[in-house]
């Protein structure tokens, strides 16, 4: 339980609250299990404070300096953290349901198992994080910096991360359907067995990227850069690939059937064993590509 001195003195607000912690050398916080919903606590001190399952819903914690804090299992529904610190803070199984982490610092923060919907991490700081088997879909993740953060085997069905930074970071078998990433930096993002058909990457950078057995059937990826991409077993029927570039990608064994790659630069790439059913390779730059053996171009 939280210790009652603690709980009374923060609901008192954030000016009254730094000025008891002042005074008494500033305490371990032990909030665990308190109810603080709906109370403003923008700006307030809670470094390394100890908020395992507390009630946070509809709170106010923009700007609010969290680093180091333990919230495993709380409630942040529709709370707001914007622009708060939250470095190496603990939200494992928090509850997350529409929350504004908006502009937030989030680095090396660990997210496992979060559950939210509609959570928004528009231009978070999210380095290093681990969202591993979250549940966040329809979430935004738009302009964030998400680089080397582990998101596998998460939900983030229809989610968006458009603009945003993910250079490096760890897709693995993630649900990511219908998602977009528009313009978004993926440049040697781990995606293996991911899970994007319908996804939306106009424009987006995965240059290195290694998409073995990732599925990207009716994507759309148009002047995309997949230039030394792994697309080995790649799954990319119907795949809007126009002017992307795929410059030494390896599409070995990759389903291609009914995809568009017009006009879309393919010099040195190795597509051995692909099906190229129905492939429009209209105006594609084909100079020393390894097309499948017997292939019919379109």
């Amino acid at each position: 339980m939280a210790n009652i001195e603690h709980l009374t003195k923060l609901k008192q607000g954030a000016v009254s609250w730094i000025d008891w912690l002042d005074s008494h050398q500033r305490p371990n916080i032990d909030l665990t299990n308190a109810n603080l919903r709906g109370i403003n606590l923008s700006t307030a001190y809670l470094v390394k404070a100890n908020l395992v399952g507390s009630d946070l819903t509809d709170t106010c914690l923009a700007q609010a300096n969290l680093t180091g804090a333990n919230l495993t299992g709380a409630e942040l529904v529709d709370a707001d953290l914007q622009q708060a610190n939250l470095t190496g803070v603990n939200l494992q199984s928090a509850c997350l349901i529409n929350a504004n982490f908006d502009q937030a610092n989030l680095i090396g923060s660990d997210l496992r198992l979060v559950r939210g919907k509609g959570t928004n991490f528009s231009q978070a700081n999210l380095i290093g994080s681990s969202i591993r088997q979250a549940k966040l879909a329809q979430s935004n993740f738009s302009q964030a910096q998400l680089n080397r953060a582990n998101l596998s085997e998460s939900d983030l069905v229809k989610a968006s991360f458009d603009r945003a930074d993910l250079s490096g970071a760890n897709f693995f078998e993630t649900e990511l359907q219908s998602a977009s990433f528009s313009q978004a930096n993926l440049y040697r993002v781990k995606a293996i067995a991911a899970h994007l058909s319908h996804s939306y990457l106009l424009g987006s950078n995965l240059v290195e990227a290694i998409l073995v057995c990732c599925d990207l059937r009716w994507s759309n990826l148009s002047y995309a850069n997949l230039q030394g991409a792994d697309l080995q077993q790649a799954k990319l029927r119907g795949a809007n690939l126009t002017r992307a570039n795929l410059r030494g990608a390896n599409l070995t064994g990759a389903d291609l059937r009914g995809a568009n790659l017009r006009g879309a630069n393919l010099r040195q790439a190795n597509l051995t064993e692909a099906d190229i059913e129905d492939t429009i390779f209209n105006k594609a730059m084909l100079t020393e590509t390894v097309m499948p053996h017997r292939a019919k171009l379109n």
